[in-house]
């Protein structure tokens, strides 16, 4: 009985360093794609924000690569799984290099006060923090073009109506534009209204949406009007919700809309 116990304790010994070796190993892999988190004082919006820069491994600098900024970064990191699949995606040559700005709505100062709610519904001094101070500073320090057919904004749920209205706001500056399941309904019948109205812009759409309590009927009338006025749009539907259920597995098709490569 005393060496079953013995050889028990030295199995899950075993297991133990075996999964502390894993972890140590994925943390040193990450670590060396994506940054800590980098603080920044912005002007416009009168506070500190933060973010998280990924960047390829094994990258010539003096080369630009596009530009994908997140907001919602922290969740896109812990929910999305979003730079491992990059880290998958460039070693397979599916997409090209790409630099990833995890952008995250929490105060860094008190990360139990989330600022989406003030910061993603239209908010012009959000757009200038961008504009202004945010893409300066990354083109500043990383090899990321300053061309705006470089740059891509997305987000999800009111990070995806962020993204419209980047749109309106920042044409000059992004021209791709990345929206999960824009929400809330109200708002986006708005966004269809001014889209619908306007002049059409000249962007690049990826538009997701799932097909259970995720604004279905005025997301579809959304991706209609987009079509109609003949934007150069991707769409897709999932039989899930407002949910990460939804939003993980198409992360491959947003990447694959913008940065395909030409292999």
């Amino acid at each position: 009985m005393q060496k079953l116990r013995i050889r028990q304790l030295a199995l899950v010994i075993i297991i133990f360093f075996a999964d502390s070796s894993f972890s140590s190993d994925n943390n040193q892999r990450l670590s060396k794609t994506l940054s800590d988190n980098i603080i920044i004082k912005s002007e416009n919006l009168g506070y500190n924000l933060q973010y998280r820069v990924y960047m390829p491994e094994g990258i010539n600098r003096s080369k630009f690569l596009p530009t994908i900024y997140i907001t919602d970064g922290e969740a896109y990191i812990k929910y999305g799984k979003l730079p491992e699949l990059l880290d998958k995606e460039i070693k397979a040559n599916r997409i090209e290099p790409v630099i990833a700005v995890f952008v995250d709505a929490r105060n860094p100062d008190k990360i139990s006060e989330n600022r989406r709610d003030s910061q993603f519904i239209c908010n012009q001094n959000y757009a200038k923090f961008y504009a202004y101070e945010l893409l300066p500073a990354i083109e500043a320090s990383y090899p990321a073009s300053p061309n705006r057919d470089a740059r891509v904004i997305m987000g999800l749920s009111y990070g995806a109506y962020n993204a419209a209205c980047f749109g309106l706001f920042l044409p000059d500056y992004f021209a791709g534009l990345a929206m999960q399941s824009p929400a809330k309904s109200y708002l986006v019948r708005r966004l269809t209204d001014i889209y619908k109205k306007g002049p059409k812009l000249p962007l690049k759409i990826f538009l997701s949406h799932g097909l259970k309590n995720d604004s279905t009927p005025d997301n579809r009338a959304f991706k209609n009007a987009l079509t109609k006025k003949g934007y150069d749009l991707t769409y897709k539907q999932t039989h899930q919700g407002h949910n990460w259920s939804n939003w993980r597995p198409l992360l491959d098709d947003v990447l694959l809309t913008f940065f395909e490569a030409n292999n």
